[in-house]
Formats: structure tokens, C-alpha cells, sequence
């Protein structure tokens, strides 16, 4: 896949990944509205799998995508939102504070810190995007964070994340007999489609009015 070195491409990039999402969910949905009691119960609990499975999937490549279209600007962090140079620094306080470091490290660090502005953002460090296999809000909010997103718009389905998506997703990858009724049919797929259709919103309206840029 290439590079999203445009707006254009970005758009084209994370809306393809999207509509194929969405189309195995409505596909799904489809085959569980036609199909009968018995072959029903086993299609909302793979329902359940998918949905979750298209929601980590989209968030995850959609969030990589628009710090790599930012990246490929090479801006210097002094130009940018200044969450673009905490995101520099994160992973090596994340270590520093998971290692035995001394005195003159810590303080070369800080050194650095105070000097780096001028530095550009080139690279997208993909650890700063991770999902941990279990997307759940907070994990969530700290991408949108990472992003330079509020996650203010999506603070009303926090308890679909958590427990419609994630909470049944792992309950059922875990092998129990959890139960998903006939009625939650539509709110499963409209929720998990509305909230990836408002993240990858969200970023191209970043990308669009470039306030990704500093103020």
C-alpha cells in the first residue's frame, strides 16, 4: 500500500479500509437475519467477534495512517500541536521508568527535551498505537490522546466499548456460552459502524484543516 503522502490518499486509504469492514459486518447481518434459531444464536456470537475484531482493526490502522500522512510532512515538532512531541518523548520515559537509570542519564534526557524542538516529526514510533489486544476505552481515549483527538464525542458509547464489545468479545473467545439476543442485532452493528466512521471523521477533519499544526 503506498504512503499517504496527500490528503486525498489519506481519505482514499482509511475509507477503503473502512467500507470493507463495513461491508462484512452488514454481510453478517444479512446472513443472521435470514438464517434460523438455531444457525442465529451462533451467528450473533460471531457477530459480536467481528464487530469488536473491525473496530480494534480500523482504529488501529486509521490512527497509523494519519501520523504517518503527518510524518511525511516532516514539520519540525516546533510547528506541530505540542502533543506531537510528547508522543517523541513517551516511549523513553515509559523505559526510563521501567529501568535502573542513573542521575546523568535522567538528566540527558531532560537535556534533550528542552533541546529537541527544532527536531523534525519523521517517523511514527507504532508503539505509542497500540490496542492491546483489548480496545477498551481508556485504552482508546490514550490513542485519541496520542492522536491530538477529544475524545469527548465518543465518552456516550464508552459502555458499548467496554462491555457490548470488548467485555461479550472476550467472553466468547474465551469459550463461555455467552448469550447475544436477536434484538441487539442492529445496535451491535450501527454502534460499531457509527463509532469508525466517527474516528476516521474525526482524523480527516485533522488532516483536512491541518490542526494538527500549532496554534
Amino acid at each position: 500500500m503506498s504512503k499517504p503522502y496527500t490528503e486525498a490518499i489519506f481519505s482514499t486509504q482509511i475509507t477503503e479500509d473502512r467500507n470493507w469492514r463495513i461491508k462484512e459486518i452488514s454481510d453478517l447481518k444479512s446472513s443472521i437475519r435470514r438464517g434460523d434459531e438455531s444457525s442465529q444464536r451462533v451467528l450473533l456470537r460471531a457477530l459480536v467477534a467481528i464487530c469488536y475484531a473491525h473496530w480494534e482493526g480500523y482504529v488501529k490502522f486509521s490512527a497509523k495512517k494519519y501520523l504517518e500522512h503527518v510524518a511525511l510532512r516532516r514539520f519540525s515538532y516546533q510547528t506541530l500541536d505540542r502533543q506531537f512531541f510528547r508522543n517523541y518523548f513517551l516511549p523513553r520515559l515509559a523505559a526510563l521508568s521501567a529501568s535502573k537509570t542513573s542521575i546523568m542519564e535522567r538528566c540527558a534526557l531532560v537535556d534533550e527535551i528542552l533541546n529537541a524542538s527544532e527536531r523534525r516529526f519523521t517517523q511514527v514510533n507504532e508503539d505509542l498505537i497500540n490496542t492491546k489486544a483489548n480496545l477498551n476505552f481508556e485504552v482508546f481515549s490514550d490513542i485519541c490522546l496520542v492522536c491530538g483527538l477529544s475524545v469527548e464525542p465518543f465518552v456516550d458509547k464508552s459502555t458499548f466499548i467496554d462491555v457490548v464489545l470488548l467485555k461479550r468479545r472476550n467472553a466468547i473467545a474465551h469459550g463461555e456460552d455467552t448469550m447475544v439476543a436477536l434484538d441487539d442485532l442492529d445496535t451491535i452493528a450501527q454502534d460499531t459502524i457509527g463509532l469508525m466512521r466517527s474516528f476516521g471523521d474525526a482524523l480527516e477533519n485533522h488532516v483536512v484543516l491541518q490542526t494538527y499544526k500549532a496554534v
